[in-house]
């Protein structure tokens, strides 16, 4: 989705110097919003690598290359190492066609009608010297560029852990993790979460096939993970894609479907479901939203009855909540149209999915949904939880707790924090 640049103020540069502080301390993360100057960039910046048009109201669809500082030439021969390496382990009577050459890394764009940015990630490209004229492009993983998913990925996670789930578990693989993300992009939430977590087996529901295309060809996703509508692979991976994404793709499973129908039509039963899904006008479909709609009944039912966990992906910029439980308009609503509808959207996913209150009491037992607000940019993560271990009252102390625990587990090169106690507030 459309994310927007926060507006320069002091608060921009204490939390600029800040993470400038917090990255001394740990390992170099190569998302860092500190490199959004290298791909946010301007139209000379960068090149088109892809382009083509939708018929599923995304209009022009592009990816746009930028320039990566990191990591440096001096880093590279490790990676060539890893390729060899990996190609040896798998095709070992071809060991000599297993030397593969860094040409370098670049971010790459995905955008709707020019001037939206929807998803930005980072890939490698190299060659193997056997076969010098073919270029493979392999995203990065572990690099989350925008601050919104690792909003989503923080809030969402401390979130399931706090919720008596043996999240260490699944991190080692020994239990599986199901996760469903509605809404593609460039594919880097669900890459992270298969490439961190061992045991999550990741379904991602994109409508577009444009889109799809676009994270293939352009942005490094595993062609090995998209499925047709019967669930099997539309071809056997090819040797490059089985080498870099062995053990990882086996785990992804990307169908191109609408949202809505998705969930009614399966009964998979799901840990933790990521949505972000707007449209080329910046639009978070009302169905997707309806309280009185069957996408959100169906939702309810694919959750987990014990820990399920909802992280949805919103734009703040003109409808944010209090900390009294007020609506507050903001002075820019009309540059993002959903942004006035923030509010009703957590009502409609907190209502539906735990339960309505009904004075001082609730048709369900206790469970939880907040909202966060992303550094740097105008979105807020919206949490909907159905554990219900938590004290009411204790509910941020613990959350602040588990983030460090999913710190911990993940290594992860970035404070995850951050990203659950700022402006934590309920939602009731």
């Amino acid at each position: 989705m459309l994310w927007l640049r926060a507006r320069l103020s002091s608060r921009w540069r204490i939390q600029r110097f800040s993470s400038a502080a917090c990255r001394l301390r740990r390992i170099e993360d190569e998302g860092d919003w500190f490199y959004s100057s290298e791909w946010w960039g301007t139209e000379s910046d960068g090149h088109t690598v892809f382009q083509s048009n939708s018929v599923k109201g995304n209009g022009d669809v592009s990816v746009v290359a930028y320039p990566s500082s990191r990591p440096d030439a001096a880093h590279w021969p490790a990676m060539e190492k890893w390729l060899q390496e990996r190609y040896t382990k798998i095709h070992p009577e071809s060991e000599h066609n297993g030397l593969f050459r860094i040409l370098g890394y670049q971010w790459r764009v995905l955008r709707f009608n020019e001037n939206t940015r929807q998803s930005a990630v980072k890939i490698m490209a190299a060659y193997r010297k056997s076969d010098p004229g073919t270029v493979y492009v392999m995203q990065q993983p572990l690099c989350l560029a925008v601050p919104y998913l690792k909003s989503m990925v923080s809030a969402g996670l401390a979130s399931l852990a706090s919720c008596n789930y043996d999240f260490i578990g699944a991190v080692c693989g020994k239990k599986i993790m199901r996760v469903l993300c509605i809404g593609h992009g460039g594919g880097s939430l669900p890459l992270f979460l298969a490439s961190k977590i061992q045991g999550a087996v990741v379904h991602v529901v994109e409508i577009d096939p444009v889109v799809i295309s676009a994270s293939v060809q352009a942005m490094g996703f595993p062609a090995s993970a998209v499925k047709t509508p019967t669930n099997s692979s539309p071809s056997q991976p090819d040797m490059v894609d089985h080498v870099l994404w062995k053990g990882i793709s086996e785990r992804l499973f990307l169908y191109e479907a609408d949202a809505e129908n998705f969930v009614l039509d399966n009964n998979n039963i799901y840990d933790l479901i990521f949505i972000d899904a707007y449209d080329g006008d910046d639009i978070f479909p009302h169905k997707l939203w309806d309280p009185h709609g069957p996408f959100l009944g169906a939702l309810r039912s694919r959750l987990h009855p014990e820990h399920g966990t909802v992280v949805v992906n919103l734009h703040a910029d003109s409808d944010v909540l209090t900390p009294d439980g007020r609506v507050s308009p903001h002075p820019y609503h009309h540059i993002l149209p959903m942004g006035k509808y923030v509010s009703q959207v957590c009502r409609s996913y907190k209502d539906t999915l735990l339960g309505k209150s009904i004075g001082k009491k609730r048709e369900v037992s206790p469970r939880f949904a907040f909202i966060v607000s992303v550094p740097w940019l105008c979105n807020i993560s919206l949490v909907v939880s159905k554990g219900t271990c938590l004290d009411r009252h204790l509910i941020s102390d613990i959350l602040r707790s588990k983030s460090r625990l999913v710190e911990d587990a993940l290594d992860l090169p970035f404070s995850s924090l951050q990203y659950i106690k700022r402006d934590f507030i309920m939602v009731d």
